[in-house]
């Protein structure tokens, strides 16, 4: 088909007995619907091909993280648009149609993303990635209707498509041959920013991204690690510094990470003085250890534009990569702009 719906699963029997069923209901029509699973250690498998035989059930044959699992995953679907889809969501009736005929309209759009709304709280956004995504200008994610830990309910205020800088990875529709073009997922994330690092490289060369809210599911968020732990903290901050050194112009690359070194230092101090969260501190500066190691690994995007045909021209200035030119915490903290409404543009 043309549509491949493609669930990635480590240990989640659970959030697929749940889950899958509104997928299978609401989709089934358009889109062939795959199980790509990381190497579980549950019954995962066993119980997916007693209860749907007729499902196809990738199996790969260790835990490779979100990134390279559907990287490796992906590689195995012949499809013309991928949809990675947590096992933790739940879809709706006719979810699936407006991102079809959005993507089939425009050539240009790579990816987009459905609104985000809470299980828990089905009037409220979720976190994860509520009505589309941004960057500041030292790479803080936000979105429209969460900044930082804020998260708004839903009124509506955000129904109208629009064009993003990143679109969520819990539900993700991307063209597949923009996927392989930017290179896929970078597999070495592990888990946390990488869906905002391929969007961002999509961005940057040339394509555009979108929320379209007509689209609404439902997300859990936090299914395999809670927000407070350790390791979380650590992929998050290690992740986004080196999407960072990945994508940044050149003429901005030493400032902005001159100011990330600051307030990285800074976030980590707070919760060890404030909150008393010796975890979270030690994460912090393991994080930037572990990027500083291994950043001269990564190929900068200006090298890699360099590669791609019909690309070097949309090479950005650092006014046009996509960020806005405002730092969020300033915004958030000293201004008191806790609303993606409030912001400026």
């Amino acid at each position: 088909m043309k549509v491949a719906i493609v669930i990635l699963n480590w240990n989640g029997r659970s959030m697929m007995e749940q889950y899958l069923p509104s997928v299978l209901n609401f989709s089934r029509n358009e889109a062939e619907i795959i199980i790509a699973d990381n190497a579980s250690t549950d019954d995962s498998v066993a119980w997916l091909k007693a209860t749907y035989p007729y499902l196809r059930v990738i199996e790969l044959t260790k835990n490779y993280g979100f990134a390279e699992g559907y990287n490796r995953a992906l590689k195995q679907v012949d499809s013309e648009y991928y949809v990675l889809l947590n096992s933790d969501v739940e879809v709706t009736h006719h979810w699936l149609t407006p991102l079809i005929e959005e993507m089939e309209a425009h050539e240009d759009i790579a990816a987009c993303q459905p609104k985000l709304l809470s299980v828990a709280n089905p009037d409220a956004f979720e976190y994860a990635g509520a009505s589309g995504g941004f960057l500041d200008r030292y790479g803080y994610p936000f979105c429209r209707g969460r900044i930082f830990d804020t998260v708004e309910d839903d009124n509506g205020q955000y129904d109208n498509s629009e064009e993003v800088l990143w679109a969520t990875g819990a539900c993700l529709m991307i063209r597949a041959k923009d996927y392989w073009t930017a290179g896929g997922l970078d597999g070495r994330f592990f888990a946390h920013n990488e869906e905002i690092d391929l969007c961002w490289r999509l961005h940057q060369m040339g394509k555009r991204i979108f929320c379209f809210p007509e689209s609404y599911v439902y997300h859990v968020g936090g299914g395999t690690l809670p927000k407070s732990n350790p390791r979380k903290t650590f992929l998050n901050f290690r992740n986004n510094l080196t999407m960072l050194w990945k994508n940044l112009p050149e003429d901005e690359l030493k400032h902005v990470m001159r100011v990330r070194w600051f307030l990285d230092y800074l976030a980590a101090f707070q919760a060890l003085i404030q909150k008393r969260n010796w975890g979270e501190f030690k994460a912090i500066l393991s994080a930037r250890r572990a990027f500083k190691k291994w950043r001269h690994e990564f190929e900068r995007l200006p090298s890699y534009l360099e590669k791609i045909d019909g690309h070097r021209e949309n090479l950005p200035s650092c006014t046009h990569d996509g960020r806005k030119e405002y730092s969020l915490l300033w915004q958030y903290y000293v201004k008191g702009h806790k609303l993606f409404e409030t912001l400026p543009e």
